[in-house]
């Protein structure tokens, strides 16, 4: 016996040359950068796959985002356009950056935690 198909052959996921939509409820997709408002200013958005090899901490959540795992990167639009410097970036959670107009402004950590 062999297992089911999930899709019928001969059919590709992306077989069209189209720009995948958006997803449901404005969140971004793989594809590429968008502008997105935060605190009253304008943030250039990018998905990232996190295989730099490196730990980030979300500003959202205060918790780190391990190499390997996927995320979001935000920096403010200056007046020049939309080139942010590197330390302009912020790594977020996908969830984080959804949820960051419920979130408070300042983060406690523990008192061990690293400041990174």
């Amino acid at each position: 016996m062999s297992p089911r198909r999930s899709r019928p052959r001969g059919s590709a996921p992306n077989s069209s040359n189209a720009e995948p939509e958006p997803r449901a409820g404005g969140g971004l997709g793989w594809g590429g950068e968008q502008t997105e408002s935060y605190r009253g200013e304008d943030w250039k958005v990018r998905p990232v796959a996190g295989d730099s090899g490196k730990f980030y901490r979300c500003p959202g959540c205060d918790q780190e985002i391990p190499p390997g795992v996927g995320h979001l990167v935000a920096w403010p639009v200056d007046e020049m356009g939309a080139v942010g410097g590197v330390d302009d970036r912020r790594h977020w959670h996908r969830a984080c950056w959804k949820a960051r107009e419920r979130r408070g402004r300042t983060v406690q950590r523990g008192r061990n935690a690293p400041r990174y």
